[in-house]
């Protein structure tokens, strides 16, 4: 049974890697799509995909989740709808510098990312689900939000951040009927690592030399398998 046929995602950071791939499998199991991200040209490549490949409804919104007057906007202009499952996936890591010679720069940029944008979406969204009393909201964690490394105290920090506010969502939310989960993926090859090392692809490509990473599809696999069987709980 397919669950969700004619429900409505709303995924962040969908204009590549995870996001992408979860955008079309679940675009693949007619569900319905609301798609934000920062590169508008993408978007629009994947929206027109997407309707030629399925018959769906896809919408885009072009901004950066950092800013939050602009996810407020956003939240507005959606305030009349279902959403069915949020998919905070927008995140990102910068450098692997030590914590005694780290960028501010590109901490604010992570903190703002992948804790306050995925705070301000949940926050503008979950009460409508609340109202309802159905919903999904998944949030896209990291290995790295169980257990930290050298030169990623801050990316480690803000991902052990989501795993405490998927925690606490959950218990904040006890006694609904609105489910929240968290993915922790692994080693993905996308452009992670590329955003990472500022645009250095060669020393991108040396994260993923000699192993096998996992890939942007076998982690949206793993979340359409989670939205699938409403038994199944991710962490």
């Amino acid at each position: 049974m397919n669950r969700l046929k004619g429900k409505t995602a709303l995924v962040t950071g969908a204009t590549s890697g995870i996001g992408k791939a979860i955008a079309e499998q679940l675009a693949a199991l007619a569900c319905n799509l609301i798609l934000t991200g920062r590169r508008e040209d993408r978007l629009q490549e994947i929206v027109s995909k997407l309707k030629s490949e399925h018959q769906i409804d896809v919408a885009i919104s072009v901004f950066d989740i950092r800013d939050l007057n602009a996810c407020r906007r956003f939240a507005d202009e959606y305030k009349e709808s279902e959403i069915d499952i949020l998919v905070n996936n927008a995140g990102l890591a910068r450098g692997v510098d030590s914590i005694q010679s780290g960028n501010f720069e590109d901490w604010d940029t992570m903190i703002d990312t992948n804790v306050k944008g995925l705070l301000a979406m949940t926050r503008y969204f979950l009460p409508q689900m609340l109202e309802r009393n159905t919903g999904h909201v998944i949030n896209i964690g990291s290995t790295a939000g169980h257990e930290a490394y050298p030169g990623g105290s801050v990316y480690c920090a803000t991902k052990h951040a989501v795993k405490a506010i998927t925690e606490s969502t959950k218990k904040d939310v006890h006694g609904s009927k609105v489910r929240v989960s968290m993915v922790s993926p692994g080693l993905v090859e996308t452009e992670f690592s590329n955003v990472r090392f500022h645009g250095d692809n060669d020393r991108a490509d040396s994260v993923y030399k000699g192993i096998q990473p996992l890939t942007a599809d076998d982690i949206a696999e793993l979340l359409s398998s989670l939205q699938i069987d409403q038994n199944m709980l991710t962490y």
